[in-house]
């Protein structure tokens, strides 16, 4: 493997300093940034292909020096993999206190890109007949969905993997968003949640729409999706992660932390966050440690950008699930009040650029930590970047990194 490593650093001031406001954070973030995952883009059907194969990456370097430098992130980092290349790239630091730069080998959370490992777990169970994916959720988990208006019976596994079983998100819980933002959150970011109940907390409020009507991002369905893999396994969710992604894969930085550990294992920068703070004089705190069950099968894996490259591009080469199980997976569905001109898969997403091409993957964000990997449909040419900051918007230099690297032509957009 041919491997260059990109190493401009911008100064430490221009990520320790306040953020530089430029564009509004999204009010979504509290604990999961659902739609952050694709924000801002139009998630496209799954026919084009994505553009040549570029080779040289000095833009994307820019993109990245700019999201420091007039962005105001912390930190910023991507890896390319093209084939048998592999390049690295990275500004700012990985802490502000030390002035540290982010390496390849750092580990960070990855929030709503936990969906795509457990949707992975799921289809796997349903290859190897172990269940189906038009099974209800009261076959599995009888009497756990008790709610206002809910009829669990008519609710399919298939339904919390897309988006469209109508179940209420519990990051929307009043109690949890009071929590989840401001400074409650640091009093509060090492609660213990069960699963059972952050499910419960969602089915408290009735359901959005009735099952297969609609469609709404909700990340209660994928707490549910978890609680069935481990009914069928009897093992743990992360030890099927473990077992039948990250071991297989060599993903040796990628896993689900267990119980209540608030901490990330093996070598990581720091986490940093405004608590959803969107005023110029905003403070920044770290919240790298913190209670990981209210995340778990929803937003709760840690990884890097190279263990991501090589699990998704391994997705969607096809050597993960069968045949069949591969086009359930792909299987989009319409989007409804959410981004225009968008559709989602079983814990996946197409992404159609502004040059025509189509990349797929998905993105996800947590307190501190926001996260993209796309690629070509094939994946033999796959880009993960992430930021260990959470304001300015770090998701609109994620898509000038992908333009770059898939849009010939394509410059940095100043501001971004």
């Amino acid at each position: 493997m041919n491997t260059t490593t990109a190493t401009r650093q911008v100064p430490a001031a221009a990520s320790a300093g306040k953020p530089r406001l430029t564009r509004p954070g999204r009010a979504g973030l509290r604990l999961l940034i659902a739609a952050a995952a694709v924000a801002e883009i139009a998630i496209a059907a799954p026919t084009a292909s994505a553009a040549p194969v570029r080779t040289d990456h000095s833009t994307v370097q820019q993109v990245l020096d700019r999201a420091v430098a007039e962005g105001g992130v912390p930190g910023i980092l991507t890896e390319i993999r093209d084939g048998r290349e592999t390049w690295f790239g990275e500004a700012g630091v990985a802490d502000t206190s030390t002035g540290r730069q982010r390496r390849p080998q750092d580990r960070f959370r990855i929030g709503s890109t936990t969906k795509t490992f457990t949707a992975t777990v799921m289809l796997q169970l349903a290859a190897e007949r172990r269940l189906r994916l038009d099974d209800s959720v009261e076959k599995w988990l009888p009497g756990t969905v008790r709610g206002p208006g809910y009829e669990p019976e008519k609710i399919t596994i298939r339904q919390l993997l897309n988006h469209t079983s109508g179940i209420f998100d519990y990051v929307n819980d009043d109690v949890m968003r009071a929590r989840g933002a401001g400074t409650p959150f640091l009093e509060h970011r090492f609660d213990r949640y069960s699963p059972e109940e952050i499910v419960h907390i969602g089915v408290s409020h009735p359901p959005t729409f009735a099952p297969g009507t609609g469609w709404g991002y909700s990340n209660t369905p994928y707490f549910l999706a978890g609680m069935i893999i481990e009914r069928v396994t009897g093992r743990p969710l992360a030890d099927a992660i473990a077992q039948r992604i990250a071991r297989p894969l060599g993903l040796t930085g990628t896993y689900l932390p267990s119980g209540d550990d608030p901490l990330i294992r093996g070598p990581h920068g720091r986490h940093y966050s405004t608590l959803m703070t969107t005023t110029p004089d905003a403070g920044i705190y770290d919240v790298t440690e913190l209670n990981p069950s209210w995340g778990w099968a929803a937003g709760g894996v840690i990884s890097t950008v190279g263990d991501l490259d090589r699990f998704f591009g391994a997705l969607l080469g096809g050597r993960l699930l069968p045949p069949a199980q591969q086009q359930e997976m792909f299987t989009m569905v319409a989007t409804e009040k959410w981004i225009p001109d968008t559709t989602y898969g079983l814990g996946v997403a197409s992404l159609k650029l502004p040059c025509g091409a189509t990349v797929w993957g998905m993105g996800g964000a947590i307190n501190g930590s926001w996260t993209y990997t796309f690629g070509t449909r094939n994946g033999t040419h796959m880009v993960s970047v992430n930021s260990n900051g959470d304001w300015n918007y770090p998701i609109s230099a994620f898509t000038d990194v992908l333009k770059a690297e898939f849009c010939p032509g394509h410059s940095p957009t100043p501001g971004h």
